[in-house]
């Protein structure tokens, strides 16, 4: 007899795929992803740029993403010089304004997959908010004044660097008919 995959899992896969494929395209890079998901008690930003989001709808969430000075940089760079930026005009600090909205657009990008991907998939419907992204020195927990129980980390790697995804989704599960 299987075990039932807890809708947040499920939910958690889809996640790693959307940003998978959308950071593959627009930076060039080729971004995996581990095949664990971490049970985690908490969502955090952690330093050095922090991006969050809520989403509402169908099933409603929490997502958080956490990207070390060197993950920012990489993905930043990349992204700028495949859309044909050159090398001269990026920004050399991790806590300037160009990278930090930089991982805002890319969070915004791949989350607008990750909800495109779970409607075809669930015929579910979700909407994001504009993510908002921050340069952090010190940790800072997010608690939304929702029920949100369950919570993941995902883990990300480039060629160099990871980043990481926190998750948090409503006690719910999807029951196909």
């Amino acid at each position: 007899m299987s075990e039932k995959q807890a809708t947040i899992d499920i939910i958690a896969e889809i996640f790693c795929q959307a940003v998978k494929k959308t950071l593959d395209k627009s930076t060039k890079k080729s971004v995996k992803y581990s095949k664990t998901v971490q049970v985690i008690p908490k969502v955090s930003l952690r330093p050095e740029v922090g991006c969050f989001v809520q989403f509402s709808g169908d099933y409603n969430g929490l997502v958080v993403v956490n990207f070390s000075a060197g993950a920012a940089m990489e993905l930043y760079r990349s992204y700028m010089l495949a859309m044909g930026m050159s090398e001269n005009d990026l920004a050399q600090d991790s806590t300037s304004a160009e990278v930090v909205d930089t991982m805002g657009e890319m969070t915004n990008q791949f989350m607008g997959k990750a909800m495109q991907m779970v409607e075809s998939k669930f015929d579910l419907t979700s909407y994001i908010g504009q993510p908002k992204a921050l340069s952090l020195n010190t940790a800072i927990t997010l608690t939304p004044d929702l029920d949100f129980q369950d919570n993941r980390r995902l883990v990300f790697s480039l060629e160099t660097h990871r980043f990481y995804m926190e998750m948090a989704l409503e006690r719910t599960e999807f029951i196909a008919l």
